[in-house]
């Protein structure tokens, strides 16, 4: 099938406007690689310290006879997307001995839950969090012992983490290997039910806490389509899992059995040049990543991540390359909080290797990339099966959809385009996403109430104070503010304000969670109130409008008067309790030098201006 023109058009502009920045990135992985194993580089005292506690494997790291696997891993026991990570090492060393190879655990990374810090002074770390991963791995593999990666890691800012700091070591092959979702739980619209009746005061805590446990209620990823789930659709869609590795449920046959073959898999890539990260990603890459992106409904928190993952490879990525492929994606899925579905409803209904199939035959995909398997794209739409001899065997992905009510076929999708636009207007650039929200809210026309917390919001909500139309603007919350904290306990006030009947919209310049779902939110506004961006211009009863259909952002203010308004600073009490205590006094720097929203919200690379000079 041929490639959709705009799929083209977007990649080669992306090609032509990374230009220097790729080849420049190019040049730098060809010099750290070297013939034969890496750990020949050191030195003999060097090279001791690195194999001292390696026991039975020492005669084989000093020999340099074989290649030697590096383990970063994002395990913890308090998350449960992660507590699966712990036999992982295990389970990959013995698998590695079986392919004539051995493998070390080179370094853990930091792994943050955004559902336990929403709404708290943590949340103000979590943005952060990705690029300390990103130096965290670089840290782990700067010993330059290794000829191959595995990345284990799930969650939201993890993955794009650990693959920006992979990147840093692109001339080596490196495999991701996910943990899966937990099994079903309570329903997601019941928990959202739940979640909207407790913001009412007609529930008690006891009762929320009751919901929200039969919900995330074991180990695994949680099984809505937010950050974590979207992180491991687009792992494969980029070609860096093993095919269908995404939604196998952990501690699972099959579960160990993907991750040893990833063990397998990552020996067999050592020496193949072509095949190393660096290599693999690329602009038909991250365009592959932005399209699955938007036919699966996946987390607005993406616009930030694949922007930065993007710049990790030497590529330039900005939101007006989502907006167009957005016009032209379809949505296939439908999966909580764009329907009731959980991601394991979608992996029975066909999952991945379906929905990698669909794609490519609309010429929606770059096929031709390469990928771990050394095959092209198309070999993910296999799923993995163990046979009946119990090895791991792959088989093509049913033909057709086992559920129409969660994933559906590219020539009959739930709707014809993406559900994500670039909004744009006298108060700057921003996202939204619109998939889960009714069609007749995609344009919202109605005066503004300014806050400068998520917490005075909170508040005139239970003060009743929000009974009308309203656009509620929280500035304050970017990157070089506060970290961009996710804003999404404002979802079940601003949703009961909905179903009263009121027209209401959320415009911020922070963050909302891959969960977000039916009330429009612009999102990521830059440039940022807290660096004078034009959130800062606003007054109380402004009439604002947000308008999906046809991109634009605006404060219907005449230009005269807008033109003439102050620019208000950032509120100082709240600005000052956002920098001390939970560690954000740790993270002064990084306030002081994040860039832009839609430049990723990075802390690790240099402006972008001076990156490409």
């Amino acid at each position: 099938m041929s490639l959709h023109p705009t799929v083209a058009k977007v990649t080669e502009r992306i090609k032509r406007r990374s230009g220097g920045l790729r080849d420049e990135y190019l040049r730098k992985i060809a010099t750290m690689r070297r013939d034969g194993a890496q750990r020949g580089r050191l030195g003999c005292t060097n090279l001791a310290h690195g194999f001292a506690a390696a026991a039975g494997d020492k005669p084989a790291l000093a020999g340099l006879s074989i290649s030697n696997i590096g383990i970063v891993s994002a395990y913890n026991d308090m998350l449960s997307a992660h507590q699966p990570l712990a036999g992982y090492p295990a389970i990959i060393k013995a698998a590695a001995r079986e392919a004539g190879a051995t493998a070390q655990f080179a370094g853990g990374v930091p792994a943050m839950c955004d559902g336990v810090t929403q709404g708290q002074p943590g949340m103000e770390l979590s943005l952060f969090s990705r690029d300390v991963i990103a130096q965290a791995t670089a840290i782990a593999l700067s010993h330059d012992m290794f000829d191959a990666v595995l990345c284990l890691g799930v969650c939201d800012k993890i993955v794009p983490g650990l693959l920006m700091g992979a990147l840093s070591y692109g001339h080596l092959p490196c495999v991701f290997v996910p943990a899966g979702p937990m099994p079903s739980g309570l329903p997601n619209d019941e928990k959202a039910k739940t979640r909207q009746l407790f913001a009412q005061g007609k529930i008690g805590r006891d009762e929320l806490l009751e919901a929200e446990s039969k919900s995330y209620h074991s180990a695994g990823t949680c099984t809505f389509y937010g950050t974590a789930n979207s992180n491991q659709m687009m792992m494969e869609v980029m070609g860096l899992h093993l095919p269908g590795a995404a939604f196998v449920n952990p501690n699972t046959p099959l579960r160990d059995a993907l991750t040893a073959a990833s063990a397998r898999q990552a020996a067999k890539l050592v020496g193949q040049q072509h095949l190393a990260l660096g290599e693999l990603v690329d602009a038909r890459s991250i365009v592959n990543a932005i399209v699955g992106l938007l036919a699966t409904g996946g987390s607005t928190n993406h616009t930030l991540h694949i922007v930065a993952i993007a710049r990790a490879a030497g590529c330039i990525v900005d939101w007006a390359d989502f907006d167009a492929l957005s016009s032209v994606v379809p949505a296939l899925t439908r999966i909580y909080p764009n329907g009731s579905a959980d991601v394991n409803h979608f992996h029975a209904a066909g999952g991945m290797g379906y929905l990698i199939r669909e794609l490519i035959e609309a010429g929606l995909l770059h096929s031709d990339i390469a990928t771990v398997t050394g095959q092209g794209l198309m070999g993910h739409s296999q799923e993995p099966y163990l046979a009946d001899s119990g090895d791991l065997a792959w088989r093509d992905a049913p033909t057709s959809s086992g559920d129409d009510t969660v994933l559906r076929p590219a020539g009959t999708p739930f709707a014809k385009t993406g559900g994500m636009r670039l909004l744009s207007g006298n108060l700057g650039r921003a996202v939204i996403k619109v998939s889960a929200v009714a069609e007749d809210r995609h344009v919202i026309e109605a005066p503004a109430r300014i806050f400068e917390s998520q917490g005075q919001l909170q508040q005139a909500f239970q003060n009743d104070e929000l009974n009308g139309d309203l656009v509620a603007v929280v500035r304050g919350q970017g990157p070089g503010a506060n970290g961009m904290p996710e804003l999404h306990k404002l979802t079940p006030p601003l949703g009961v304000l909905q179903d009263q009947g009121y027209k209401v919209a959320l415009v911020t310049d922070g963050r909302m969670s891959g969960a977000s779902g039916k009330v429009p939110a612009a999102i990521h506004v830059t440039p940022e109130a807290a660096h004078g961006g034009p959130l800062a211009k606003l007054r109380d009863g402004d009439v604002i409008r947000v308008d999906a259909k046809t991109g634009r952002l605006q404060a219907l203010v005449d230009d005269a008067t807008w033109e003439a308004r102050e620019v208000l600073p950032v509120n100082a009490e709240e600005a000052t309790s956002s920098t001390q205590g939970f560690g954000r006094e740790l993270f002064v720097a990084q306030r002081a030098a994040v860039s832009g929203a839609e430049q990723g919200a990075c802390t690790v690379f240099p402006p972008l201006e001076e990156a490409t000079a």
